[in-house]
């Protein structure tokens, strides 16, 4: 006897519906496993993001530290040349103090001269 016709349709369809069951758990696997592959590259990119991040700030900072030794190396220059200027002066008036005066009262007198154009 061979068997009935819709005995096979019901065998294959039963086969298809297993077939079907197994794609879907391993689609649904391999949807967690690039879930938890997703996640792992997302916590890196995180770590490498705060870690630029940070060598950024360090980087910043460094910077910062070296611009404000350099200004106080300016400052500093800067004011040796304002004592060795003074000190060239008082010298100088020493020297000669007659002169000094002179040059003072010239420099004071022109001073007051232009100041009253401006007005």
């Amino acid at each position: 006897m061979s068997p009935n016709p819709s005995e096979n349709i019901k065998e294959n369809l039963n086969e298809a519906g297993a077939h079907l069951k197994t794609a879907a758990g391993a689609a649904s696997e391999a949807v967690r496993g690039a879930a938890s592959a997703a996640g792992e590259e997302l916590r890196l990119g995180k770590a490498n993001v705060k870690a630029e991040l940070a060598d950024t700030a360090l980087a910043g900072m460094a910077a910062a530290e070296l611009g404000g030794e350099a200004a106080r190396e300016q400052v500093d220059a800067l004011l040796d040349k304002g004592r060795d200027l003074l000190d060239s002066a008082s010298d100088l008036i020493r020297e000669r103090p007659l002169a000094s005066f002179g040059v003072a009262f010239a420099a004071g007198w022109l001073v007051a001269a232009l100041s009253r154009r401006d007005r």
